[in-house]
């Protein structure tokens, strides 16, 4: 779904709970469909004026939900415990608030575990800085599932791989000197370095054509998106031999 259709124009609806409503179920099945992650997440961000044009993209979604009943994450048997994430954003994507939009995957092993889209707290004045904050989100989300793995008596192997696709970022976690261009992140976002020093994670560039976690921030066109679901282990039962 893009979201540069949706603004603040249209017909309010007659009926707004309806549509939150509606709005509130689909948040809830993302909890276990990661496709629909992203539509719902921008179709979240109208719920105190909902208008028509967004109940017809709600629907949409619904639409696609009963095309695809069957569909839903494979978790193999024969996986290993090793923790990864792919960490993306979409710069200045809100076309209201200019505001970036983060988004990260998790996966142990071949398994993902774990998910998210969010619009960012405030406007990043650069791709790379906007980068930088979904780095540090999925660096949180990271040290949680390490923390709690560890709780469940699981062993990892070895330090968690976060993958970004944007050389800048992966730069400014690298490099430990804090310079005139990094004043303006906030420093609760610098932790990532203390993480990459002491060996829970290391940081890797991952090309854009392989960046799993567009899927959470931006609208792909219908090959792409097929083969990002493949990617993350989506499959519909129904097709499998």
């Amino acid at each position: 779904m893009d979201d540069t259709k949706l603004s603040d124009q249209g017909e309010l609806l007659k009926d707004p709970e309806k549509y939150r409503r509606l709005i509130g179920r689909l948040i809830y099945l993302t909890i276990t469909r990661p496709d629909i992650t992203y539509s719902v997440h921008v179709l979240s961000r109208f719920m105190h004026e909902p208008r028509v044009p967004y109940m017809d993209a709600a629907l949409r979604v619904v639409r696609y939900l009963k095309s695809t009943l069957g569909q839903g994450l494979l978790f193999r048997s024969d996986n290993h415990t090793k923790l990864v994430a792919f960490c993306d954003s979409d710069w200045a994507g809100c076309p209201i608030t200019c505001r970036s939009t983060s988004g990260y995957c998790v996966f142990l092993g071949n398994s993902l575990i774990s998910w998210r889209t969010k619009r960012q707290k405030t406007v990043s004045l650069s791709s790379a800085e906007a980068e930088y904050r979904a780095m540090a989100g999925a660096c949180c989300e990271l040290v949680w599932l390490r923390y709690l793995l560890k709780d469940l008596n699981i062993p990892l192997d070895g330090p968690s791989a976060l993958f970004c696709d944007n050389q800048a970022a992966l730069h400014i976690a690298a490099n430990p000197v804090f310079h005139e261009r990094t004043r303006h992140i906030e420093m609760d976002c610098h932790f990532i370095r203390d993480k990459i020093a002491d060996g829970t994670v290391t940081t890797k560039y991952v090309g854009t054509a392989h960046q799993l976690a567009d899927l959470f921030t931006k609208p792909l066109g219908k090959d792409k998106f097929s083969t990002m679901l493949c990617k993350l282990g989506v499959l519909d039962i129904h097709s499998l031999t």
